[in-house]
């Protein structure tokens, strides 16, 4: 869950926050969330639900200093490729409107079909793909081509 918070919010501080939250909902509701089939996509919906709120909030009351972390870009000269490569898939996946990034990283991170998406977000099967495909493109367009081979 704290993976799917950080690739959602990008600040490993708000991805604990946004964890810390869940859990305390899910202990809440603990009755509810045990009867549950898949308690963990219960607890994964809060998460999502949260991450969507919280950019709300950011939007609305644009606070440039979170949003500037986002679009801060890492240095080319570092040697570590691996780490800038993965920096700047995060980077990219913020800049994916909310609802394509959560398509992505739910199907990417979580291993979940369309069906899985479709049923956890409330919308249709094809509108998953959809989000899915244009999220996809977006991100080849903007990621380097200096990717490993077969990760395109």
């Amino acid at each position: 869950m704290f993976r799917t918070a950080y690739v959602l919010t990008g600040n490993q501080h708000a991805a604990e926050d946004l964890l810390q939250e869940t859990l305390v909902r899910v202990c809440r509701h603990w009755r509810k969330v045990r009867r549950a089939d898949a308690p963990e996509a219960y607890a994964r919906r809060i998460v999502v639900n949260l991450a969507n709120d919280r950019w709300r909030r950011l939007v609305r009351t644009a606070e440039t200093g979170d949003l500037a972390e986002i679009e801060r870009r890492p240095d080319p000269r570092d040697a570590y490729g691996a780490v800038d490569l993965r920096a700047e898939l995060i980077q990219a996946l913020h800049r994916l409107p909310m609802g394509m990034r959560t398509v992505v990283v739910l199907h990417f991170l979580h291993d979940m079909d369309d069906a899985q998406i479709a049923q956890m977000l409330g919308i249709s099967a094809s509108a998953v793909r959809s989000q899915l495909a244009r999220g996809l493109e977006k991100l080849r367009a903007t990621l380097p081509s200096s990717l490993p081979e077969g990760a395109q």
